[in-house]
């Protein structure tokens, strides 16, 4: 057919309208894929001033050899962009079906050498397991077949470990009802202390839904929320043409054990596509707060359709970790310090969730409050790219005398940094949590049972740090102005 020139559109009558549409989906990937690379191109342009190391890079080598033996040859994304377009329904040209095939192999191929751009421009949801070969391989290790030999069956001891509502639901959107959920997964967790390391263990599925024809090709991909960056991303192989996968694989995560309470595990299984959206059949999540770390035995959960979780049902953003005491006046001697002195440690924050998910910028501002003004109020630096950020900052409020303490409250908030603007992840109260403050009723008087501990216990202990973790609450009640 070389040499050949063809007529602009095709004879796609015989398909469906839903055939077509997957065509045309087909065909928007491989555009938004061409117009990441073109912007990669751009860059390297720009950086790069070996020409030859520059044609390398870029591909410019592929498509002039792609050229040479397709000089005359219609492209066949641009064919089936402008038959569907135009709903042209009468052949004007013959034109090989093939061909729209060979433009598409051409585009993976290219993909399968360069990589797909990690600039995030691509979403998750349109993933290729191919495009993960790097990231797959330096996640797995074998399992010791010798953990399987002990059979588990699904324990209703375990249920509590999942949440009500899918937390992977604030961070992707897309349409995961395509098939209906069914089957379960096996896998077991250990903590290896030395290493800080923890170890989910992907053992196998049974039962799981059919994407194509009475078959799947499934993989499970696993994230350690709130982080829903490519760094907490692994994922198995996929395996083919099968409803029961065994993976007997290992995926690692560096974190510490203190951060465990706070994290939550997403295991999700997906049948890889090669050409499409790769297809959502079922999830599970485990609270790993919640998790008997003296079981290692593996477990089976039955795979869970994806719920929405309302991100205003969220009582918790994370929690925040620091130091408070009270030096009343004259306790050092001397009439030093001369008024009371009420001295914040603020040491770090972890897990914090934020409604994109991953690391982000933030920083905590703190008032003594009634006084809310802006002399009053202090704040740390901004900690960039971090889910768990350490500001180590020692906020210092003097003029104060004891009896002033049961009236006032201390109120930190966390908040996130975006460009120029900052929006609130929520806070903390501490105060004695009376709903008054100098014989007035305040709204922020809201303590709860576990900060009036906190506050209370620096009153009767004066001049000695307590150390408090406390959750980040998001039901803070308004301040009225």
């Amino acid at each position: 057919m070389e040499g050949e020139q063809v007529d602009s559109s095709l004879d796609l009558s015989h398909l469906t309208d839903q055939e077509q549409s997957i065509i045309l989906q087909v065909l928007q990937r491989d555009l938004e894929l061409r117009r990441c690379d073109e912007g990669r191109v751009r860059n390297l342009q720009q950086s790069e001033t070996d020409p030859a190391r520059l044609r390398f890079l870029s591909g410019a080598w592929f498509s002039e050899e792609s050229s040479k033996r397709h000089r005359n040859r219609t492209s066949g994304c641009d064919l089936v962009h402008a038959t569907i377009r135009h709903r042209k329904t009468k052949s004007r040209g013959q034109f090989s079906f093939n061909a729209i095939l060979l433009s598409l192999a051409c585009g993976a191929a290219f993909l399968l050498l360069w990589g797909y751009p990690n600039d995030g421009s691509v979403v998750d949801d349109f993933e290729h397991h191919n495009g993960d070969t790097d990231s797959m391989s330096s996640s797995l290790t074998e399992a010791d077949p010798a953990s399987l030999k002990t059979s588990s069956s699904t324990s209703s001891l375990h249920s509590g470990y999942t949440l009500s509502g899918s937390m992977m639901s604030l961070f992707s959107s897309g349409d995961f009802g395509l098939v209906e959920v069914r089957g379960r997964i096996q896998f077991s967790l250990v903590y290896e202390t030395q290493r800080e390391e923890l170890q989910v263990k992907v053992h196998r599925c049974e039962d799981i839904a059919s994407a194509r024809k009475n078959r799947s090709d499934p993989y499970v991909k696993t994230y350690l929320l709130p982080d829903k960056s490519s760094h907490s991303k692994k994922k198995t192989s996929v395996k083919k043409k099968t409803l029961s996968p065994v993976y007997d694989q290992t995926l690692r995560y560096k974190v510490r054990i203190g951060e465990l309470r706070n994290r939550t595990l997403n295991l999700s299984v997906w049948h890889a596509e090669p050409l499409g959206r790769n297809v959502f059949l079922g999830e599970v999540e485990v609270s790993l707060g919640l998790w008997d770390w003296t079981s290692t035995q593996p477990l089976w959960q039955d795979l869970q359709p994806r719920v929405h979780l309302n991100p205003d049902s969220i009582s918790s953003r994370g929690t925040i970790m620091l130091s408070i005491k009270f030096i009343p006046d004259g306790f050092e001697g001397s009439g030093l310090p001369l008024t009371g002195e009420l001295h914040i440690w603020l040491r770090e924050a972890q897990c914090l969730l934020s409604n994109k998910g991953g690391a982000i910028d933030s920083f905590v501002r703190s008032y003594i409050l009634p006084d809310a003004s802006r002399q009053s109020g202090q704040k740390t630096r901004v900690v960039k790219r971090s889910i768990s950020p350490t500001y180590n900052h020692t906020m210092v409020y003097d003029g104060f005398h004891t009896s002033d303490l049961r009236e006032a409250c201390a109120e930190l908030s966390v908040w996130q940094r975006e460009g120029l603007k900052t929006h609130i992840l929520g806070g903390i109260r501490l105060s004695c949590g009376t709903g008054q403050s100098y014989g007035e009723s305040v709204s922020w008087m809201d303590s709860t049972e576990e900060e009036v501990a906190v506050w209370t216990s620096m009153i009767e202990n004066p001049n000695h740090w307590i150390d408090m973790t406390l959750p980040i609450r998001t039901n803070l009640n308004p301040r009225s102005e």
